[in-house]
């Protein structure tokens, strides 16, 4: 201000006095009117400038004039700084929160008053079939042909959700979506879609299992039940009653067993992966499934051939328990389902890739290519009546199942009806190893718990 009012001042001051000296007192008029031009076109340039950088409206370019003109472009310059800033961080932050739905395990549509699709993230994409680029600007009820969702859409009603199956499921591969929406701006509405097939399946098992438990420990009980009742009011003969304590014994033996199994599976769900610290030698795992397998063909009064092949030098790395459990079972349901005159064959033997096999082939009455991919399944059983008369569980091949996944392997099932069936677990190389010099005193057997299917 004071600099401006100074450039005027001299300006007409030396106007007058430059004027005055020419020609006197008209001189000095004309003198004082030259210098008030000569300033205003001097302030109208400087103005100019600074009119032509704000229409601009950059930033850089700034011009560096003095006066008010000065203060005005430096106060501009900051107004516009700060306003680049904020833009700046807007920009950000709506950038990482974009990249956030983008990688968003849920699937999330935008879509406008009308409906139509306005942005969704790669997961939304997935789940309904969607090309992002494509299907913009489409109404989202004409790309999701459903009758629920079209119901739920139209109803408006935000406090709930619907389940649908999604676009591509079929009864082989089913996948389930659920569907919320929550309005948002002016009549915008945000889809929220997320797969609940893995939950619906968790839950479907969760009840079958709940229903397989409660129906497997009701038999034994109602039998136990019955006898108990029938002891303490009847007068039996002693041939009678130890018959009845007999098949008592025998029902409670087999809810033991399927408590046994039961805890097992808990076990190897809950623990973490078996390493390879422990190394036993094979030896000790063939030794105790002919063991086994001889000690429960008597305890049926089954004639079977009984063929176990020699084991090789190897040793084998995991959980001694868990392998041994998983051996074992093979060799006893072979076993129990193998008729009187059959012959049950075992070994392990190196398939030539690196790669271990221990099989168990039987003679067995086979088993339907429709059951093949369930037998694994908790409960699952060809025949329930046989399985419960060989005093099997339903649970063995769940157990099988879960050792071989947790030591890297694989499980192998082959069988044709009226042929035999042949089980065989696939273990990686890592898992085994040559056979090390042992020692005078040999090694013990590894502790097992031997959970029979």
């Amino acid at each position: 201000m004071t600099a401006r009012l100074a450039l005027f001042a001299s300006l007409l001051f030396g106007g007058c006095v430059a004027g005055a000296m020419l020609h006197g007192a008209v001189g000095a008029m004309l003198g004082v009117t030259v210098g008030a031009c000569l300033w205003f076109a001097i302030d109208s340039y400087q103005a100019n400038r600074v009119l032509r950088w704000l229409r601009a409206g950059q930033l850089r370019g700034a011009p560096t004039v003095g006066g008010w003109w000065g203060e005005a472009a430096h106060r501009a310059r900051r107004a516009l700084a700060l306003r680049e800033e904020q833009k700046e961080d807007a920009e950000a932050r709506l950038e990482a929160f974009l990249a956030a739905i983008r990688t968003s395990p849920n699937g999330v549509v935008l879509l406008d008053p009308e409906g139509r699709i306005e942005w969704c993230n790669q997961t939304a994409a997935s789940h309904f079939g969607l090309d992002p680029a494509r299907d913009l600007q489409q109404h989202v009820v004409n790309l999701l042909r459903d009758p629920d969702f079209s119901a739920f859409y139209n109803s408006r009603r935000h406090d709930s959700d619907v389940v649908i199956p999604a676009p591509g499921s079929t009864s082989g591969r089913p996948r389930r979506l659920s569907l919320h929406l929550h309005p948002y701006g002016e009549g915008r509405l945000l889809l929220l879609s997320r797969d609940v097939t893995a939950l619906e399946q968790a839950e479907v098992m969760r009840r079958d299992f709940v229903a397989n438990v409660s129906h497997e420990i009701r038999t034994p009980l109602t039998v136990l039940s019955g006898f108990v009742e029938t002891l303490q009011s009847l007068d039996l003969p002693k041939e009678e009653r130890d018959r009845y304590l007999h098949m008592m014994g025998q029902q409670a033996q087999r809810m033991q067993t399927l408590v046994s199994d039961l805890l097992t599976l808990s076990r190897l769900e809950g623990s973490p992966l078996p390493g390879q610290g422990e190394w036993t030698p094979a030896s000790a795992f063939l030794a105790q499934c002919e063991e086994e397998g001889r000690a429960l063909a008597d305890a049926l009064g089954k004639k079977l051939e009984l063929r176990f092949e020699p084991p090789p030098p190897v040793a084998l790395g995991g959980t001694p328990r868990e392998l041994q459990s998983a051996f074992s079972n093979l060799v006893t349901n072979a076993v129990r389902y193998t008729p009187g005159g059959g012959s049950v064959e075992a070994g392990l033997r190196c398939t030539g890739s690196g790669r271990w096999e221990w099989s168990v082939r039987d003679t067995g009455p086979g088993i339907a290519a429709e059951h093949l991919p369930r037998l694994t399944e908790r409960f699952y059983r060809v025949d329930r009546s046989r399985s419960r008369e060989t005093g099997g569980t339903g649970l063995g091949l769940a157990i099988v199942k879960h050792v071989v996944q947790r030591h890297g392997g694989e499980l192998r099932i082959v069988s044709t009806p009226g042929a035999g069936s042949t089980f065989t677990i696939i273990l990686p190389s890592a898992r085994v190893r040559p056979l090390e010099p042992a020692p005078a005193d040999t090694a013990a057997r590894p502790a097992t718990e031997s959970a029979a299917g």
